[in-house]
């Protein structure tokens, strides 16, 4: 395996000595290959050896417009890395008699004053080892809040909070207790944290590109991060300020983070002393948890037999590890422009570590393996819900790879293939694996059965109208029901169940990222849910979580004009050899289709009618599938209701036009032509046969938001259900949804058909009669 980059390219900003060229050669060509599989923008790497550098290098673009190769030079947002930072600040002061590690926090940040009901003052080795029993987040400046605020102002707003669990009883993360310290750390030294930081700790390292209050110049080279959700998309990464600055902003590169990792490495570097290092990285409290990993702002592990310490990070678009087996001198730094790719980070970390180590004892490792993605037939084959009675995981395609959602994983899993058995091994997540049987899949020694499971009871009166999205639009909490039980999805990707303690009080559970604390629901004056209060922040209901009414865009333009000028316009030319057209209504191929053609009224998205009369068609194949999915649903006492099938391409002409372009994922670019317009596409969804009601979905038809997503993981467990219901029946007679829209399904033959731009009335004129076809057989 060779390195996808020349030797002397820009990327490689460091090349390696020639005696671990082999080893960075197998290296590099793995990490551009998970780089590029997980649609990461940019991946930075150094690797230090004592007191040399020896390998830094980046992957793929520092910008959205792939014009800045990232490289060791390129900069970061490091994330909670910052912490090391802001420790190493405060025992330097406490060598110097500035500060006190076991002293009331109070003494030195004297408007510090939350609700402490317990007996135990905070001090300072609290706070650096988390064990202070603070909430997570301030109330103001933090990881939720864009607005800008000062460190002493976040500082003081956790007045308003409580002490949650008793200081040195238990760990509990808490970015705030670090913005604690690093006002500390101001107070004591008389001067702005971020430039005693620069002063005596990143200039005398030579971390000339590091800074906790980064100039014009040096914010102009950070790279551009991407977000990712939990339903498949990604968008850019915002870049305010965080105000829990000494916990989490600080910009720098993997270049300088291991000039600090050298410096570790020579005892402190003259920063600290090697006898305060070494506190440092010793785990605090150990007579309370033998199972402490925390130092003092270090997290410190046994590492195949060995002292491994640093810190990993993750904040809007960056995923960042930084670490060193200390008594060894080798250490590395990695950063991924991704948001929460820390499974990756870590990852190329320990595949780093383990071949460098590997060399010194003149050894060669195999190269890290690079699993594959399931190939798209099989990704379907496996999809399913398998459970023992007691333990339950849905398997699922979404942009191509293979999805796992299991019962009480704080997280969705991404499956790759190694030879026959799925490996958890996304951006994400990593290491549990399932062999697949027929029909069963065995992980953790439990054998779990394929079911087609029954449709779950309706969601609890009492959780309905709280089920929703809350917050703002770069980081969206979202409420939804399981088994009779409401869960919560924060910071995107963590979901975990919710246990109701008081009317609008619920607990979050005894793991995760904000154990010991509450979820609360504010109300509007007429009692509807108004905001979900979590995390010290305030996420008001967003407008889109309604009663399933018709989602509306206003036009453009006059849907008169918008008609004109598609009717005047022309098609994109095609090249190539099609089938001929054969169009058929579906309501005459099997009666007990519903249509509820909406381009026909004024109840879509655009609020005008487009169609002169109520019709659906579809090429032969494609109808015919359609009628045998509706027929094998009729076991199951539903049927299929048609929203639109065949469209004219004048259409898709005036829906782009009329359209906002933010919301142009939701409408085809014709340009290229729809796949409505070549008679292949359908939009559809469930009835029930009973009542001839349609079934209640996540969310509307032509709804323009995030809950239209295929496999949006909101909404209630029935409704889920019959989504996945809905998939399964057309995708076993060749349809594939579209995954921003549950209801869009493509026909798997439509690259056999030509782009068409009949309307309807001319498409009834120019019918002409074809050879008798017989109806499709029933199951």
């Amino acid at each position: 395996m060779r390195s996808p980059i020349a030797r002397g390219d820009e990327r490689e900003t460091i090349p390696p000595p020639d005696n671990r060229r082999e080893v960075v050669e197998t290296l590099a060509a793995w990490i551009e290959t998970e780089r590029e599989r997980l649609d990461i923008p940019a991946i930075s790497i150094a690797v230090v050896e004592d007191q040399t550098i020896v390998w830094a290098r980046g992957f793929g673009w520092e910008d959205q417009a792939r014009t800045r190769p990232a490289t060791g030079h390129t900069v970061h947002r490091v994330a909670s890395v910052s912490k090391l930072y802001t420790a190493t600040a405060a025992l330097r002061l406490v060598e110097r008699g500035q500060l006190d590690l076991d002293a009331a926090v109070e003494r030195f940040v004297a408007e510090f004053r939350p609700t402490n009901p317990f007996d135990q003052p905070i001090t300072l080795r609290h706070l650096m080892s988390h064990r202070s029993g603070l909430v997570r987040e301030p109330l103001r400046g933090g990881y939720f809040d864009p607005e800008p605020v000062s460190l002493a102002d976040s500082v003081a707003s956790l007045n308003a909070t409580r002490v949650l669990i008793r200081p040195g009883d238990k760990l509990k993360y808490s970015n705030a207790g670090v913005a604690v310290v690093g006002l500390a750390v101001e107070r004591a030294a008389g001067e702005p944290f971020a430039l005693h930081l620069k002063r005596t700790v990143f200039e005398p390292l030579g971390m000339n590109d590091s800074d906790f209050d980064p100039d014009d110049a040096l914010k102009a080279r950070i790279a551009q991060g991407i977000m990712a959700t939990d339903h498949g998309t990604t968008f850019p990464a915002p870049n305010f300020t965080i105000g829990t600055v000494p916990a989490g902003n600080l910009a720098s590169t993997v270049l300088d983070q291991a000039k600090f990792l050298s410096a570790l490495f020579r005892g402190g570097g003259g920063v600290i002393s090697s006898q305060t290092l070494e506190q440092m990285i010793t785990p605090q409290f150990v007579d309370r948890d033998s199972s402490a990993r925390f130092g003092l702002g270090f997290v410190v592990r046994n590492d195949k037999g060995r002292r491994r310490i640093g810190h990993d990070g993750a904040v809007y678009g960056f995923a960042t590890h930084v670490s060193a087996l200390i008594d060894d001198k080798l250490g590395v730094a990695v950063v991924a422009t991704r948001d929460c790719a820390n499974a990756l980070a870590d990852r190329i970390a320990d595949e780093t570590l383990d071949r460098f180590l590997a060399a010194r004892e003149g050894k060669t490792l195999p190269p890290p393996v690079s699993r594959t993605i399931p190939a798209p037939e099989r990704a379907r084959d496996l999809a399913g819900v398998y459970t023992d009675g007691t333990h339950r995981i849905e398997l699922y395609p979404r942009n191509g790879r293979l999805i796992a959602d299991a019962k009480g994983a704080d997280r969705l899993w991404e499956l790759r293939a190694e030879g026959a058995t799925l490996v958890v091994d996304g951006p994400t997540a990593r290491g549990a694996s399932l062999v697949p049987l027929e029909d069963a899949v065995v992980g953790d020694g439990r054998r779990l059965d394929r079911i087609e499971p029954p449709a779950p009871p309706e969601c609890p009166a009492d959780l309905a109208d709280l089920l929703g999205e809350y917050g703002p639009d770069h980081n969206i909490l979202a409420l939804y029901e399981e088994d009779q039980q409401l869960f919560v999805r924060i910071e995107w990707f963590f979901r975990y169940p919710l246990k109701r303690i008081g009317p609008d009080e619920f607990a979050f559970p005894d793991f995760g990222l904000y154990h010991d604390e509450t979820l609360r629901i504010e109300r509007d004056d007429q009692g509807a849910p108004a905001a979900v209060l979590a995390g010290s922040f305030r996420f008001a209901r967003r407008k889109l979580d309604g009663d399933g009414a018709t989602f509306r865009v206003e036009p453009l333009e006059p849907v008169a004009v918008l008609r004109e000028r598609a009717l005047k316009a022309t098609p994109p030319v095609e090249t190539g050899e099609f089938r001929r057209p054969d169009l058929v209504a579906l309501d005459q191929l099997d009666p007990t289709l519903k249509l509820d053609i909406r381009y026909a009224t004024d109840n879509n998205f655009l609020g005008a009618p487009f169609y002169d009369r109520p019709a659906a068609y579809l090429q032969r194949p494609a109808a015919e599938a359609l009628v045998r999915a509706h027929r094998l649903l009729e076991s199951q006492g539903l049927g299929l209701l048609i929203y639109d099938a065949y469209r004219p391409w004048f259409v898709t002409r005036m829906f782009w036009d009329g359209t906002p372009a933010a919301f142009h994922d939701f409408v085809a670019d014709p340009a290229k032509g729809s796949r409505h317009n070549r008679g292949c596409a359908v939009d559809l969804t469930l009835y029930d046969r009973t009542t001839g009601q349609p079934v209640r979905m996540v969310a509307g038809f032509d709804e323009f938001s995030n809950r239209a997503a295929a496999w949006y993981p909101g909404g209630t467990a029935r409704q889920r259900w019959a989504r996945r219901v809905l998939w399964r029946a057309m995708t076993r007679q060749g349809f594939e949804v579209y995954e921003r829209e549950w209801w869009h399904f493509d026909f798997q033959e439509w690259r056999a058909y030509p782009i068409l731009n009949l309307t309807f009335e001319e498409l009834e004129a120019q019918r002409q009669p074809t050879p008798d076809h017989p109806e499709p057989p029933r199951p």
